[in-house]
Parts: structure tokens; sequence; C-alpha cells
């Protein structure tokens, strides 16, 4: 396997893994280890070009040292992406070079399912390395995350709806919902039993089919999720939603979603502040995921009471962004981003360790 090193400042180690026998084409990026080792999911997506899939893994990797440090989770942002058509690419062949690949970092980074990656895909990167969490329940492992991310965007909801609207009843509200994946599907699933109505949206109609048969539950086709007048918008597909086009067209209070780097840029968090909409920051809603596999990561090992206490607190995180945005004077995407970096920063006074440090 041929690895090259990406230069990417403020990261302490991006490389690129080619490995020509399987096919593999991928990126690891470890943005900060200040907290401890990186822990952040693998995605496979059919990057259109390197330069995408680096855009994209800088991104992600970035999210999830904030994701990480608000959830009080003790591990420090990473994330890696596969280029691959995750319908047509997958084998036993590229996921076993993509676990020697991951192993060449030591431990610095672990892995975990993110877009386009399931258990199986996971069990082949375990024949190659340890540094792998969420795998099935009969290996000891904590399973699909995808539930847990669910729950605890549910449970970020009471943050946002008590804030913007004054109440905990989340069935009194109307949501609009893009991408019924596995996340964004368990939403949709847990509103409408709730009795909460809700619109949808997905590229895969027939997934549109099957949830308009949920009580409560229509469809929007396409980008006409945007132009739903509703009380909360939900992303939960892919990122970069949140943009100079889609949020004029907004009907929304709240735009609260499990999908990661829902805004295009930063500067989209005021835009979307200047609308009256508040914006629960999608690095803290929807950390559920994330929470329940760094339980396994700890010396007594995965326990699922410790992993569902700890997603409980993403309603107090929320609560704590939104109260620094009021005293402060900031969006809440500014808030937390303070509060991310001020953990950050205690923790580099307290063990003196820096990106520079790692990367000298």
């Amino acid at each position: 396997m041929k690895i090259e090193r990406i230069e990417a400042e403020g990261y302490e180690n991006v490389v690129m893994g080619i490995d020509p026998d399987s096919g593999l084409r991928a990126i690891i990026a470890v943005h900060d280890t200040t907290l401890g080792p990186a822990l952040g999911g693998l995605r496979m997506w059919n990057y259109k070009t390197d330069e995408e899939a680096i855009t994209d893994v800088l991104r992600l990797s970035r999210g999830m040292t904030y994701k990480s440090a608000c959830a009080n989770t003790g591990l420090g942002g990473g994330k890696a992406v596969i280029i691959g058509d995750q319908n047509r690419d997958k084998s036993e062949q590229l996921f076993r070079a993509m676990g020697r690949f991951v192993e060449t970092l030591g431990g610095s980074y672990i892995t975990a399912e993110d877009v386009g990656i399931g258990i199986q895909e996971l069990e082949w990167l375990h024949k190659e390395t340890k540094y792998v969490t969420g795998l099935s329940r009969q290996s000891g492992s904590s399973g699909n995350p995808s539930p847990f991310t669910a729950r605890g965007c549910i449970r970020g909801l009471f943050a946002c709806t008590e804030e913007k609207f004054g109440t905990s009843h989340l069935d009194r509200l109307h949501y609009s919902v893009q991408g019924l994946g596995q996340v964004g599907g368990e939403v949709v699933r847990c509103l409408s039993m709730l009795g909460a109505r809700v619109t949808v949206s997905d590229i895969n109609q027939d997934r549109c089919v099957e949830f308009s048969a949920l009580p409560g539950v229509e469809v929007a086709h396409g980008d006409e999720i945007y132009d739903v007048d509703a009380d909360v918008f939900m992303p939960c597909a892919l990122g970069g939603i949140l943009n100079d086009d889609t949020i004029p067209r907004l009907k929304v209070k709240v735009v609260a979603g499990a999908a990661n780097n829902q805004l295009l840029t930063e500067s989209h968090a005021a835009m979307i502040h200047d609308h009256d909409i508040l914006y629960a920051p999608d690095f803290i809603i929807n950390a559920g995921g994330i929470i329940n596999v760094s339980v396994e990561v700890r010396p007594e090992g995965y326990d699922e009471r410790t992993a569902v206490t700890k997603i409980e607190n993403i309603y107090n995180g929320l609560r704590e962004v939104f109260e620094t945005s009021r005293r402060e004077n900031l969006t809440p995407a500014e808030a937390a981003y303070q509060v991310a970096e001020n953990r950050l920063e205690e923790a580099r006074q307290v063990n003196g360790h820096s990106v520079a440090d790692s990367t000298s």
C-alpha cells in the first residue's frame, strides 16, 4: 500500500492510502487528539475528485473534534473516507486493505460506521485492525450507532422547542425531515409515534412511499422540502444544505437535524440567525452515535446504560449553548465552538498538548 501525507494546516495528520490490488483509495484525517485518540466514522462515497474527498474529510474530522469535546467523550476528532461507489465497489479485500491503513496510524485514529458503511464492512476491517468500534452486539461491541444518534436528536429537540416555542410537547409541532436513512428514518418513526405531523423527503422514492404509510407523515418531493411551512426543519442527509439558496426559502423557526456539516460555510450560521431561526449546532445534537461507540473505548468496556445516560445530556449541552448564545450575543454555532474550544484549551493547559507538538 502506498501512503501519502497531505499537508493541512491545523490538522495533526492527514494521509491518503492507495492499494492497487484491492482498488482502495482512501483518506484518514486526524484533526486533534488533545482530549484522547481521534474517534470518527468511515464514510464511503463516490466523490468526483480527490480534492472533493479531502475537503469533506477535513470538515468532518474537525467537526468530530468539537462533537467529542462538547459531549465530554474523552476522545479527539478524526474521520476517514473511501472514494468509491457503495453499491458497486464493496469487497472484503478492499475493506481489509482499509483495516491495514487504519492500523498504520497506531491507534491515533479509531474508526466507526458512517454513510455507506455497515457492520459487515467493519467486521472485515476488524480482521486487520483492532481500532474499530460499532461492531455487532454478538461480538461484545455496541452495534449500529444510528438508533443512538436518532435518540440524541429527539432528546435535543426538547431543548430546541423549549428555547424557541416554550414547550416540550413535541407532538404539537410540524416537522420537515430531509433524509430517510437509518437515522432520519428512526427520527420520523419516533415523531410519528408521538403523534406529530411530519413532512419527509428523500432521493429514494421507495423510502418516501414506505414512510408515507406512517400516521401523520406526508411527502414533499426533492427540494420542495425547503419550502414546507413547518415549525422545525431536520436535515438528516448529507451536509452543505444550509446555504445562500436554501436559507431564504425556509419557513421554519428551528433547524435541528442529524446531518453533519449542515452549514455550507460558517457564515451561514449568521444568515440563519438573521432570519430569526434557531439553529441547533449539528455536532452537538447529532452526537448520540459517537457517544455510544465512545463508551466501548473505556477500560471497563461497553455498557448501554452508561451510553444512554451520556446521550441524555445532549439536552443539557444544547441548553448551555443557547444560554451562552444569549448571554454573549453570539450565534448558537459560535457559542458551540466557544464551548468546545474552551474545553480543548483547558486540556492543553493541563497536558501541554498542541497540534504543533504532534506534527513536529
